[in-house]
Formats: structure tokens, sequence, C-alpha cells
């Protein structure tokens, strides 16, 4: 620093010094204490309007408001033991594909919000031909998602410490422990469980566990393929 640069560092440390007791200081009509409060309550609104928000942006009337899951998933929905039961607890939309903690919930929000709308937007899937096409690809993300996180949003429901044994069919019982003891997870069994399994299912599920396990040419790689084997539209008439 030269002798010339001192007075301008000089200068700029004083206007943040002015800055800062600005910001802390009272105004002619408000105290501190007041600004304090109402800041505080405007925090409080704010927050419990974002809250609020993702709330009903987490209600399964939000979800099929759009006929692309209204028209399709939620169709296959209807009917499975997650929709209808004897004890009437149902899984919602939400339930399954949007974490419970704040965290990873808000996460999953954002991820929605710069991948998922803009393609809702472009009408990638907006008509059963286009859904079809990309069915796979949709299943995989969520496969992806529950396989790295050990199907999290199951566990919010199912957890395989409480469960009883002894009211579970012989056949049941025997596969969880021998699935549990192996390390597996929830949807490695049940991916299939609330919505059809789209074409190539089992081997898409087999270049995954791949993937994860660091083998293989990788998901993307095989949809890529399965696209280019695929027969070319028809024309529009």
């Amino acid at each position: 620093m030269t002798e010339d640069d001192i007075p301008k560092a000089a200068t700029l440390r004083e206007k943040l010094v002015q800055a800062w007791k600005w910001v802390w200081s009272p105004t002619a009509r408000w105290s501190l204490g007041a600004i304090a409060i109402s800041g505080f309550a405007a925090g409080i609104i704010f927050w419990g309007g974002f809250n609020t928000a993702l709330d009903l942006a987490d209600r399964q009337e939000f979800c099929i408001s759009c006929h692309e899951m209204k028209d399709n998933v939620y169709q296959e929905l209807r009917g499975t033991i997650h929709d209808s039961n004897r004890t009437g607890v149902r899984a919602t939309c939400a339930d399954c594909h949007v974490p419970h903690p704040w965290v990873w919930r808000f996460q999953r929000k954002i991820q929605a919000t710069f991948h998922e709308v803009p393609h809702w937007v472009l009408g990638t899937i907006d008509t059963p031909e286009k859904f079809a096409a990309h069915r796979l690809e949709l299943a995989v993300n969520e496969w992806r998602r529950l396989k790295t996180n050990d199907s999290r949003e199951c566990r919010n429901c199912h957890d395989f410490r409480h469960m009883d044994y002894s009211v579970q069919t012989k056949v049941s019982a025997e596969t969880h422990k021998t699935a549990f003891a192996s390390g597996k997870t929830c949807i490695d069994c049940h991916a299939g469980i609330a919505h059809t399994l789209p074409d190539h299912a089992q081997e898409a599920t087999k270049v995954l566990d791949d993937e994860l396990a660091g083998k293989g040419d990788g998901i993307a790689a095989y949809l890529k393929s399965l696209q280019e084997k695929a027969p070319a539209p028809a024309p529009a008439k």
C-alpha cells in the first residue's frame, strides 16, 4: 500500500463505521426496540407464510392439478394398498416423493423448481405418448433417489426394526430378514408397489445398481441406447 492509498483506506473504514452505526441507531420516528420487534414479527410472518406455501405444494390436490400426473401415475395409485386400505391410512404423492426433514424437503423443492417446472412449461410429457417415452427415465430418477437415501420416504412409515415378523407370512418374514441382513433397501424389491413398472424396468434396475457400485457404462448410456433402438414416431397427419 502506498502513502496515497492510506487516506482512501481510512475513508472507506469511516464509511463502513458510519453505515454500521446507521443500521443500529434508532430513527427519529422509531426506537431501536420497536425496529427489532417489528423485524422479529415480520420474520415470523414470512417464515409462517413460506412454510404454509411449502405445505400447500405438498398436498395431493396440488400434485394432480396438472394433467400429466392426474391422467397417468395418479390413476395407477388409485386402488392400491397405499391409496385405500382397511385402516384408512393413506400415502399421498408427497409422502413418497418429498422428504419429510426440512433441509431435504427444501432441497427437493429447489430441484423441482429448476428441473421439473421448466419441463412442465415446455410440455416435455404433456401427452400420453410423450409420457410413455420418458417413463423409464422418470422411474430411474426416483429409483436412484431412494436407493441412495436408503428408501428414506418409505421408512417414514415402515421401520423394519419394529416389524412384527410373527404376523407376516412365512415367505414375507424370511424375505425381509434376508434382505435387511444383506443391506437391501425397500425400493430394491418394492419398485412397483404404487405404480406400473415401465418397460425394461428389470434391466434398467440392474444397470442402475451397477452404476451405483461403480461398474458398467451407467444408466444414461443405457437409456440413450434404448432411444436409438426405438422406432421413429409416425409422421403427423
